[in-house]
């Protein structure tokens, strides 16, 4: 019998696949099949017809597709072929290895059972059965069978290679990779075959070595159109698209024995331009694939609606997507997806419904992207609107869209639909999770970030990156330093000191708690340090009043070949404004005007600011003149500077201009404006500017009162002074009462001075000073038993007049 032969030959192949296929089965078949055939051929035919009917028989047999072939046929030709005798006939062999392997994966080892019971087996054998196993995914047991036929002394050929090569990169053995490129080299199949050398390049493409690609690539004397197109999906898969660009642009010059690029090459192409961003190089590709007949393609169609989406073509997107013949799902994503980006949420939401009237069903992708546009938007009430939809239809279940809703809601601030969403969501996901963190510290909710921190620890939730930079900054502000030591621990037990971010966000809590050891310390462990890192440095430095530190710091900057940015310029502007150091701010701006930043509105900003925070007013009007474009901040910056130095007719003038421009003031200005007023004592200028708010729909702040209230107390105008700090719409504080007070001593207003001053304790308690003005001004009377009430008021309240005390 057939099994038994074959267990007698191959008694280990039959002990290793016995578990998995049972031989009696198939020899019944074959045996049934074979009588049957006999039987038919002993009745009808003659000897010299039996041949006849049997040579047909057999180069049907030879001629059979795959695809179309069926388990019943199979084995009846498989008893034909053992009946007749052509068991070890190679080609047919062969062809039984192949059909057996492409009807089902569990007859595979039907294939290896014809594979071990063929006698002589050559290089063409080898590569049918090593081609059946990796045709079916099974690239270990396509390497063993490699091993074995090496061992057999059987040379591989440029027909085994490739399918070599492919199953060691898909099983990532890179080792194996390159003593398999060793024995081709020795048999120089490289030279002599193309595919050979493709397929090597693709395996060094797979394991991201894409210098010994390369390598390969270059020294093929013959590279044809599978070798380009290797060489660029490789570069442009392994991130380095300029690479893959430049490739495709040689092959196009070049054009080696007429080879041209095919619609797998262009696909490469046009992902390399979509992740450079290159529109115009994308549009020739495009241009180029319609001439070279490749349009109609679809996967052609598909990469470039995906290249002008990436290049954030709104147009031609929609272009490309029109052009698109069968609209599948990502079509329509990636359309979506860009009007979601260019914030154009109207035609955003109307292609979402279309692509439900075309009967495509959307996926938890296409949903998040719409939220996302929704979100940066910052359209609340439409947000809403679609959440709506999402749960009417049932898509709130799929872990992406409930993330997409965390993340929308977080960033408008709605964090009580936020926590709605987490709370009633069912089986949340890590992310989610994560996403809720990071949404409590963007909305300013310290405490709950913390909270839900540590809740995550306990539950033993895994953290992201974000959402420990979100709990490390949340420390930060609530000056829990003590919790962010713990969170440094944890860094460091997760190994996760070495992502920039949370390095960064380390050095900052650090400098906030004034702990600049430490703060050092982590920025000196830092191998890789970028521009952030230095600022994060420098801030923590003027923090703490070390300025000529972070001066020094700058210097070490520039030294490292590091590029400070406008972020780190206007750190240290600030710095030279809080210290009013002309020299260290002409340093700054010496450095600007040689890195060309001089035209940049913040960085003018802050160079106004400095100059006349040092007293430099020309220089700081100068520079503001020079401002091509002028910005609200630009404005304050410059009416402060002059209400600080007195010049408040200056302060008015710029205000005026001001007004003739197309920016309106803010509550800053009006400030800034009063205060010069005050210090001036205009008091009919400042009482206009006052009035003007309301023009502008300002209402006055409790300091719009305060510099009013000075203004009208130094200019001895009391009853309007009083009147307008009884008429607030919102309750006067001490330092408002302060001011009238001393207006009152300074003018001998005694019974006003005495009633504003108990209006002054009645607001601050504590404060010996009120106490000490209203006894003054009884005393100023005579009124001594009221002068000894008040001792006695402050006795009891425990209030105690500090000693004064002289640098002197």
């Amino acid at each position: 019998m057939f099994t038994t032969k074959l267990r007698k030959v191959f008694p280990h192949s039959c002990r290793m696949f016995k578990k998995n296929f049972t031989f009696k089965v198939l020899d019944t078949r074959l045996m049934t099949f074979s009588k049957n055939l006999n039987n038919n051929i002993v009745l009808h035919y003659s000897t010299e017809t039996t041949a006849s009917y049997l040579h047909n028989e057999i180069n049907t047999f030879l001629s059979i597709n795959p695809s179309s072939t069926n388990l019943k046929s199979l084995l009846q030709s498989h008893a034909l072929i053992i009946t007749t005798g052509h068991t070890n006939n190679i080609y047919i062999a062969a062809k039984l290895i192949s059909l057996y392997a492409s009807t089902t994966e569990q007859h595979l080892i039907s294939s290896k059972k014809v594979f071990d019971f063929t006698i002589f087996k050559d290089p063409f054998l080898w590569n049918s059965i090593i081609k059946a196993y990796f045709s079916n995914g099974k690239y270990t047991e396509s390497l063993e069978l490699f091993n074995n036929m090496w061992g057999f002394n059987v040379l591989p050929n440029q027909f085994t290679l490739p399918m070599v090569f492919s199953a060691i990169a898909e099983l990532g053995l890179v080792d194996f990779g390159m003593e398999v490129h060793g024995l081709v080299s020795k048999l120089n199949l490289v030279e002599e075959n193309s595919a050979v050398g493709s397929s090597l390049v693709y395996m060094y493409a797979k394991f991201g070595l894409m210098g010994n690609a390369y390598k390969v690539f270059d020294e093929m004397p013959v590279r044809d159109v599978v070798s380009w197109t290797v060489i660029i999906k490789g570069y442009v898969e392994n991130g380095e698209s300029d690479k893959g660009l430049e490739c495709f642009c040689l092959m196009c010059k070049n054009g080696e024995g007429g080879v041209r690029p095919n619609f797998r090459t262009l696909e490469g192409g046009f992902q390399a331009c979509g992740n450079l961003g290159a529109l115009v190089e994308g549009k020739c590709l495009h241009g180029l694939a319609m001439k070279s007949g490749f349009g109609s393609y679809e996967v052609v169609q598909s990469s470039v609606l995906l290249m002008y989406s990436k290049c954030g073509s709104v147009e031609e997107t929609y272009r490309s997507f029109c052009e698109v013949d069968e609209k599948d799902l990502l079509s329509w994503t990636t359309v979506i997806v860009v009007y979601a980006r260019d914030e154009c949420i109207g035609v955003c939401v109307d292609m979402f419904l279309k692509m439900l009237g075309s009967g495509i069903s959307p996926d938890g992708m296409v949903i998040s992207c719409v939220l996302s546009g929704l979100g940066n938007a910052m359209m609340e009430s439409e947000a809403k609107a679609f959440h709506g939809f999402i749960v009417r239809r049932n898509y709130d279940d799929d872990h992406m869209v409930n993330n997409a809703l965390l993340a929308v809601y977080g960033k408008l601030r709605l964090l009580n639909l936020a926590e709605k969403v987490f709370n009633g969501g069912n089986g949340l996901n890590t992310e989610a999770w994560n996403v809720m963190v990071n949404g409590y510290w963007k909305t300013g909710l310290e405490a709950k970030c913390v909270n839900l921190f540590r809740e995550m620890q306990y539950s033993g939730i895994e953290s992201d990156i974000n959402s420990l930079i979100s709990v490390i900054s949340s420390c930060s502000r609530l000056e829990k330093f003590q919790l962010g030591q713990s969170l440094h621990c944890h860094v460091i037990k997760n190994l996760m000191l070495g992502n920039v971010s949370v390095a960064n966000s380390l050095i900052d809590m650090y400098g906030r708690s004034k702990n600049l050891t430490l703060s050092w310390r982590v920025f000196c462990m830092m191998n890789d340090k970028d521009v952030v890192t230095w600022n994060t440095m420098m801030s923590s430095y003027i923090g703490c009043g070390k300025i000529t530190e972070a001066f020094d710091l700058f210097d070490e900057m520039i030294a490292e070949i590091y590029k400070p940015n406008i972020a780190t310029l206007a750190i240290l502007l600030s710095a030279s404004s809080q210290v009013s150091s002309l020299e260290k701010g002409e340093k700054v701006h010496q450095y600007i005007k040689e890195v060309g930043f001089g035209e940049n509105t913040l960085l003018a900003t802050a160079l106004t600011d400095m100059y006349a925070k040092c007293g430099q007013l020309t220089k700081s009007r100068e520079i503001f003149d020079s401002m091509e474009k002028k910005d609200i901040v630009s404005w304050n910056v410059l009416i402060s500077g002059y209400a600080m130095y007195g010049e408040a007719n200056y302060a008015i003038e710029m205000f005026k201009k001001m007004e003739q421009t197309e920016i309106n003031p803010n509550e800053l200005t009006f400030l800034a404006v009063l205060s010069a007023c005050a210090h001036a004592g205009l008091v009919e200028e400042g009482k206009s500017i006052f009035s003007r708010m309301k023009d502008y729909s300002l209402m006055p702040t409790l300091k719009h009162y305060s510099c009013m209230a000075d203004l009208l107390g130094r200019s001895g105008n009391l009853d309007d002074a009083e009147t307008l700090v009884l008429s607030m719409p919102i309750a006067p504080d001490a330092a408002i009462w302060g001011s009238l007070l001393s207006s009152c001593k300074i003018y001998g207003q005694v019974e006003k001075g005495i009633r504003i001053a108990k209006h002054a304790i009645e607001s601050d308690p504590e404060n010996d000073g009120y106490y000490i003005a209203i006894s003054d001004l009884y005393s100023s009377v005579g009124m001594w038993k009221e002068v000894e009430m008040v001792r006695k008021i402050m006795k009891d309240r425990k209030v105690r007049k500090e000693v004064g005390w002289s640098t002197v």
